[in-house]
């Protein structure tokens, strides 16, 4: 009874034509590549962030703050339009190596999503190390470790254990986020259900299917950090 409606929507030959389905198909890969890609470089970035974020010198930590309060202050919509529209008022830059890149919508939205995610990220990660005991880092200290190496050996691994569960919902955001990608023309999801409803006019249709694959694709993210969760945290069980 509760994959019916899905059952008649897929039935409906007249919409769901094995060429309409490829456009959610090129939208499933758009989308997966696009989140995939900002997840991993904004990763990258956010963890020498947070370290220095978490810094005691102000003049290491500040700078890192007001990065992190403009982009998490400010609407992702309102971040990609600057980057999309934003890059030709750039003096020469038509004329430069880059163009060719940042002319497809593709690359002005991976930039926006990264810069995004990874002040979330940098945040997350800034309160999981803060959150360290105290007492791991004076253990360490006490086996002659530096604080190069307890910061990778002790403070970064038990961190990313305890942002886990945070960092799993920053996932999901994003993969929701990504529906706005269709404003700047490129074929995501969202952009693929919105061509399908102005050409066959089944907002509904289109749509639903549209939000049928978001669900599975969160519910995939949901169950790998589940069995994240568990295989990291098991030794907080009772």
């Amino acid at each position: 009874m509760e994959l019916t409606w899905l059952t008649e929507l897929l039935a409906d030959n007249r919409i769901f034509t094995l060429q309409t389905l490829g456009y959610y198909w090129d939208g499933i890969v758009t989308t997966t590549q696009l989140v995939f890609l900002s997840l991993v470089i904004g990763l990258l970035m956010a963890i020498p962030l947070a370290i220095g974020r978490s810094s005691r010198h102000r003049w290491i930590s500040l700078p890192i703050y007001l990065y992190t309060y403009v982009f998490r202050g400010t609407p992702l919509l309102i971040q990609l339009y600057i980057i999309y529209y934003g890059v030709v008022f750039f003096d020469g830059i038509q004329e430069t190596f880059l163009w060719p890149i940042l002319r497809e919508a593709f690359y002005p939205a991976l930039i926006a999503f990264t810069l995004n995610t990874a002040a979330y990220t940098t945040e997350i990660f800034r309160g999981a190390i803060k959150a360290t005991p105290r007492g791991e880092i004076e253990a360490a200290r006490a086996y002659g470790m530096s604080d190069a190496l307890v910061m990778r050996r002790i403070i970064l691994p038990s961190a990313f254990r305890r942002a886990l569960p945070a960092y799993g919902n920053e996932v999901i955001f994003m993969l929701h986020a990504s529906a706005i990608a269709s404003v700047v023309t490129l074929m995501d999801i969202t952009g693929a259900a919105r061509f399908i409803y102005a050409r066959y006019y089944a907002p509904f249709e289109a749509f639903l299917f549209a939000a049928a694959i978001y669900l599975c694709l969160t519910f995939t993210i949901l169950y790998f950090f589940r069995y994240l969760e568990k295989r990291l945290l098991a030794h907080l069980k009772p």
